[in-house]
């Protein structure tokens, strides 16, 4: 078979591809879990949550309505068909993006191998970030907004097909401000282009859209409060030391920066080997995001789908004759891997997650506030509201710095049991035994508690006059 034909293939079935290597993944996101719940909430109620109803200490206060339009949707499809589907529907949502701005580079003349070489350095660089969350309907997003920017329609077309794009984007995911700075570094190039050469068109659709994405940050329930949200919760991200807020150099990115700085090289002589190609506009896109990535790693997906028209058009010259494979098969092997996908590979669960702890707390029947290392709270939320309220969970800006500092004084030994029981009237507590040492140690030799679970580096004790619930396999009580 031909390179030409070979490489036509491919690309027609890379999509089915992705959506398998995306399905291979565990469910490891712990904020899923509450967002999941959450947006359960919002469907019940046919609107955003008002009031907080999972922390302890903050029932009532205003909750804040980040990504509530994709927390419902998640929920939805979780409700309609189970984890399997919300599996589908999200590697579908998170894939789309980078099969958005593909089709359109094929659709104006990017040669078959150029469109898969961008998809396989771009995938490179993202798939080990690539998690269950609204996060991915932002990929999405972004990646149509790149589609009808490389299409280069009318002003007036692109315009309003981008416009309801942004305001839905960010009531799906909060993150639209990434596509005004995106859309400001396009139009300086764009300008910047068409001063230098004659003959290219202005970049007035691009221009026009900075405004509007701007002005589509404040178009969700939160208004202008979502500023001084997104700076707590960054601020205490950092604070915290959230691995996907921190710089690609932190120790605990390195792993995960591997795979990007090889894309990067890769990119990098891709695009000094064939500059003669470049456009300026998608190279200092490219060039922004991969800087913001440098300094904070959770921006390597929208750097991802910037490399996909950079590296489409620098990789090989144009080839605008149709392809001979049939349209309709890159859809039939989605569809296929999306049918057969969920029962091939069905759900698992990171071991990180206390799935089996959280099971056998339940038969317990305690109500009341579970304390718990913060990232089970979301896990914990979704398996017991309303019967179970959390102290802590993975939501940065919900809780003041004074909370934080106070859970990271428990988990240091300089606070214990009794400053926690004096804070909360705890029905349980659900602790890594490694992090949360000096609290777990504590809790072994306090009379008043009886372990319950001891397995898999996590521990569970309920109050110890409560009867004894028949104990699961694998649980310890003491």
């Amino acid at each position: 078979m031909p390179w030409a034909r070979l490489a036509e293939w491919a690309l027609v079935l890379a999509p089915a591809i992705i959506l398998a290597l995306l399905l291979t993944r565990k469910v490891w996101d712990v904020d899923i879990f509450w967002q999941l719940k959450l947006g359960e909430m919002i469907l019940a109620h046919r609107g955003p949550i008002a009031h907080e109803p999972f922390a302890a200490s903050h029932i009532g206060d205003p909750l804040p309505a980040l990504a509530w339009l994709g927390q419902a949707l998640m929920a939805e499809v979780r409700l309609l068909g189970g984890w399997d589907a919300l599996r589908v529907f999200d590697a579908l949502c998170w894939a789309g993006g980078f099969w958005a701005v593909a089709l359109a580079c094929r659709w104006k003349g990017a040669a078959p191998v150029a469109v898969l070489v961008a998809l396989c350095l771009s995938l490179v660089a993202a798939l080990a970030t690539a998690s269950i969350r609204p996060q991915s309907f932002s990929v999405l997003c972004f990646g149509l907004l790149l589609a009808l920017l490389r299409l280069d329609l009318r002003t007036w077309l692109t315009v309003a097909l981008a416009a309801p794009l942004l305001v839905l984007w960010q009531n799906l995911h909060p993150s639209v401000s990434v596509a005004a700075g995106a859309l400001g570094v396009y139009a300086a190039a764009g300008w910047f282009t068409w001063w230098r050469q004659t003959g290219k068109r202005p970049p007035i659709a691009e221009t026009i859209l900075i405004p509007v994405a701007v002005l589509a940050m404040f178009a969700t329930p939160d208004g202008g409060s979502i500023l001084a949200l997104s700076a707590r919760n960054a601020q205490a991200s950092f604070d915290i030391g959230v691995s996907e807020w921190l710089p690609m150099w932190a120790p605990d990115n390195w792993l995960d920066s591997l795979p990007i700085l090889y894309a990067a090289s890769l990119a990098l002589w891709l695009v000094l080997r064939n500059r003669q190609r470049v456009d300026l506009r998608e190279l200092a896109l490219a060039t922004a995001l991969f800087i913001m990535t440098l300094v904070t790693i959770r921006f390597v997906l929208f750097w991802a789908v910037a490399l996909v028209p950079l590296l489409a058009r620098v990789v090989s010259s144009p080839q605008p004759a149709p392809m001979r494979v049939p349209r309709w098969t890159g859809t039939f092997a989605v569809a296929l891997v999306g049918l057969l996908g969920p029962m091939l590979l069905p759900t698992r669960f990171d071991e990180s997650l206390p799935i089996a702890a959280i099971e056998r707390l339940r038969r317990e029947n305690v109500r009341g506030v579970i304390y718990a290392d913060f990232p089970y709270g979301g896990p914990i939320i979704d398996a017991g509201y309303p019967q179970w309220r959390v102290a802590f969970d993975g939501r940065y800006y919900r809780y003041t710095p004074q909370e934080w500092h106070f859970n990271g004084k428990v988990e240091a030994g300089k606070l214990g049991l009794q400053a926690i029981q004096r804070k909360w009237p705890v029905a349980a507590f659900l602790l890594k035994a490694q992090h949360n040492a000096p609290l777990a140690h504590e809790l072994s030799r306090a009379p008043g508690w009886r372990r319950i679970w001891d397995r898999d580096g996590i521990v569970v004790y309920v109050p110890a006059d409560r009867p004894n619930a028949s104990p699961a396999g694998g649980s310890a009580p003491s």
